[in-house]
């Protein structure tokens, strides 16, 4: 089976995602071409799972201080350059296309008249799940950006639709978790900011990745690390930290449910997916939120939350099950199989 393969590369949770996918797909047998756009292709890294892939612009979004710049973002996106790519990019040689809300893939197909499965997390708004900051442009975007023909939702309940647990890497290298030890991935924050913001919790070691580093003219304090963006690191810490401050996205959430952390998030502010995401949360009492950088919030997280974990299947092997078998019809029996897998557990 040929499958062309669109990945949204903006955050790393759509490649991370697509990271456990591909050598599932490669045991079944799978000849996959993947495709990455919106990010600059020098900015990907440790990609060698993914082969030969290709590279092309196409959309991505603008942020500052914790914030979309719906502006900026309509400036950055050169649209005369994304509908060339969309219309040469020649889907015909392959048996299934699939995109994780990556646009490019999605209306090169649907303008061929090829079906597409989409696999993300984007594709659980399709149903009534809860939303927040729900206004007109979020749910056109949400529409509209990638659309496709059968859609795999994930999410970290069903709602009663067919939606299926998060897609993540379900086995992990064991480590001895240290309490004081906290994971910070916060991208869409100043680094400087942050580094400030948890200046005074001397009593936890906080190992901050980011792509940018802190201004060197301040000194910074031995309990706050700030480190390059690398999977193999992140992976490390984050298997030895008690807790995990990020951003409301969904892959590092799911992660860290499955692996039992403590969890406080910041959505970005004015991006509905992620606002949607920490209310999720807050139902769900799976995590805490906050909505800006509040040291209060920090303090009372640090002292009192308590982990709360939640086991999931490998769904990966289920999608990639599903996906060759070729019928690419939803089940509601097969979606109902997967979710009886899933357990939460109280710390």
């Amino acid at each position: 089976m040929k499958v062309f393969y669109g990945v949204q590369a903006t955050g790393n949770g759509h490649i991370t995602r697509a990271r456990v996918l591909a050598p599932k797909l490669k045991e079944a047998g799978a000849e996959v071409t993947y495709l990455f756009t919106g990010r600059p292709w020098e900015k990907l890294f440790e990609m060698d799972i993914f082969g030969d892939y290709q590279w092309r612009a196409g959309l991505t979004f603008e942020t500052k201080a914790g914030g979309m710049r719906y502006l900026k973002t309509a400036f950055r996106n050169n649209l005369a350059t994304f509908v060339r790519d969309v219309k040469t990019l020649d889907l015909s040689p392959y048996d299934v296309v699939i995109s994780d809300f990556e646009p490019v893939t999605a209306w090169a197909a649907r303008l061929q008249g090829i079906k597409t499965v989409g696999i993300g997390h984007q594709y659980a708004f399709a149903y009534d799940i809860p939303k927040a900051g729900a206004d007109i442009l979020g749910r056109l975007v949400l529409r509209y950006f990638a659309p496709v023909t059968v859609a795999l939702g994930v999410h970290w309940h069903h709602f009663h639709h067919p939606i299926l647990p998060p897609i993540i890497e379900t086995e992990f290298e064991p480590a001895e978790v240290q309490p004081d030890k906290i994971v910070v991935y916060l991208p869409f924050e100043d680094v400087n900011q942050v580094v400030r913001l948890l200046k005074p919790f001397r009593h936890h070691q906080f190992h901050i990745y980011s792509s940018t580093m802190a201004d060197e003219r301040h000194p910074r304090p031995g309990h706050i690390q700030i480190k390059p963006l690398s999977r193999k690191g992140f992976q490390r810490d984050f298997a030895e930290a008690a807790g995990v401050i990020c951003n409301s996205g969904f892959e590092l959430t799911s992660e860290a449910l499955h692996l039992g952390k403590k969890l406080l998030v910041k959505p970005l502010r004015g991006q509905m997916e992620q606002l949607s995401n920490a209310l999720a949360l807050e139902v769900l009492q799976l995590g805490q939120v906050m909505q800006s950088l509040d040291g209060h919030t920090i303090e009372v997280w640090l002292q009192q939350s308590r982990a709360t974990q939640v086991s999931y299947p490998d769904v990966g092997r289920a999608i990639v099950d599903w996906l060759m078998q070729g019928d690419l019809r939803v089940d509601k029996s097969w979606v109902d199989g997967i979710w009886n897998r899933v357990h939460k557990i109280e710390a």
